[in-house]
């Protein structure tokens, strides 16, 4: 069982962090800052060190010195996501952004510990690739897919990794698109520099600008201090952005520079810097028709689309959702020490032609509901619960509908289905709550806010204020 050490000082997020790691079957331990840390533990005996950026005292950052090679994973708001990316630098293995998504939480968690256990494995002899498994090459792309579509995706990525060409992701929502980004970094002569992720979609429409290109003192109201954008923080490596097609127009206009220019300009600046950066963007919309629409710049279309990778949805990928939903169980058992855990035939079955509308991500939440709730190594097909026809809606909510009633007084009767409710209450508050206050009411991320807004047609609610 990996060992787990959390670094917070928000009592509150401290205890929830636990709650999910232990739940996920971690062992953790927990200290309130850099000094209690050092006080009660021997910190390089952690296999994971999750911190919060900033502590009481010593910054989180003195924990990579400490742990003498543990990996140091930082937790920090989107407002200080420069200071995290300055402690990637440093030597933190990633940064994460609260409030986190659990999901993206426990990801990050496993994939960390996963790269640790394969660095500290004893590597075979190598192997040509005519004798590497179906879908992996030497330099592994690190994604499952056997099936024609992959396989053609997988090749079009090995060529494609080692140019600094600008990259277009293509893919419903759920399908991967950020892994096939980190391949394509991973296998570039960028890999040693950092590959910034933004989902255009989480930051406030108000913020996106600055968060991107950073901006001078004085630039707007509340920047009481100059600062680097993420463009820049990128500098060197690879800036991926999530759902381009959310990025308002103003923005674009800037990133286009970059892509033209090489440069950029902070947010109140008169002057441009210099910066060496490969662009991957990814999207689930189709940007060409929101270009002859005025919704995306065609420019900046044309300048992205010069590679389009388009990665197929779950139900087009054959086979492959049986050897994923494999992969996701056995990595479960491991969490759960039940390493004998399989699927019945009937469960096979479902996994194969059930349709799939959230993808991978869908899948890998009904695998983990069903392996902690199966009462046998056995999982059985009624135990998957993908015979709902909200399609996974329910997945995203921390809470049973019935506890969500009696939020604001106003709520529907116990007789809505979740997406009825989440309708009804998104149209009922968007008006008066930001879409932050939104997500935290309905016990979802920001992100899977937007995704659902997204499938239903609901429009959000446009912000009459700028960054400056």
């Amino acid at each position: 069982m990996s060992h787990i050490l959390i670094v917070e000082d928000e009592t509150i997020i401290r205890s929830a962090l636990r709650r999910l790691l232990e739940r996920n079957q971690y062992e953790v331990s927990e200290a309130g800052s850099v000094q209690e840390a050092q006080e009660r533990f021997s910190i390089p005996g952690f296999d994971l060190i999750v911190s919060d950026l900033r502590l009481p005292g010593a910054p989180g950052t003195e924990l990579i010195k400490l742990a003498e090679g543990t990996p140091v994973l930082i937790m920090t708001s989107y407002a200080s996501l420069r200071s995290a990316v300055d402690s990637m630098k440093m030597g933190a293995v990633d940064y994460i952004a609260k409030p986190f998504d659990h999901d993206e939480m426990l990801q990050t968690v496993a994939r960390i510990l996963n790269d640790r256990q394969q660095a500290e494995a004893p590597q075979p002899p190598a192997r040509g690739a005519a004798n590497a498994p179906a879908g992996t090459q030497p330099g592994d792309i690190g994604i499952i897919g056997h099936c024609a579509p992959m396989q053609d995706l997988f090749s079009k990525i090995r060529k494609v990794a080692p140019t600094d060409s600008n990259v277009l992701i293509q893919g419903e929502s759920g399908t991967g698109k950020e892994l096939v980004a980190r391949a394509l970094h991973n296998l570039s002569h960028r890999a040693k520099a950092p590959m910034i992720s933004v989902n255009c979609a989480a930051i406030p429409e108000t913020l996106i600008e600055s968060e991107l290109f950073g901006h001078e003192k004085g630039a707007f109201t509340g920047a009481s201090a100059g600062r680097a954008g993420l463009v820049e923080a990128a500098d060197g490596g690879t800036l991926f952005l999530d759902e381009i097609g959310e990025l308002p127009l103003e923005a674009q206009a800037r990133l286009l520079r970059v892509l033209q220019e090489g440069e950029i300009r902070r947010v109140g600046s008169v002057q441009s810097q210099k910066v060496d950066v490969r662009l991957i963007a990814a999207t689930h919309r189709d940007l060409k028709t929101l270009a002859k629409t005025g919704q995306f710049r065609e420019d900046l279309y044309y300048r992205l689309h010069v590679i389009a990778l388009r990665l197929p949805p779950l139900r087009e990928r054959g086979n492959d959702v049986v050897d994923i939903a494999k992969a996701f169980l056995a990595r479960q058992g491991e969490r759960m020490h039940s390493g004998d855990l399989h699927f019945s035939r009937d469960a096979e079955q479902t996994i194969r032609h059930y349709h799939w509308p959230g993808n991978v991500r869908e899948l890998e939440n009904a695998i983990e509901r069903a392996a902690i709730l199966s009462e046998s190594p056995e999982i059985d097909a009624d135990l998957l619960g993908i015979d709902i026809e909200l399609d996974g809606l329910d997945d995203d909510f921390d809470e049973p509908i019935g506890a969500l009633h009696g939020t604001t007084g106003n709520e529907p009767t116990e007789d809505l289905s979740l997406e009825d409710y989440f309708q009804h209450f998104v149209l009922e508050h968007q008006d008066h709550m930001t879409e932050t206050e939104l997500a935290r009411k309905l016990g979802i991320s920001r992100k899977c806010l937007w995704e659902r807004r997204q499938r239903l047609g609901i429009p959000r609610r446009k912000s009459s204020t700028t960054a400056g």
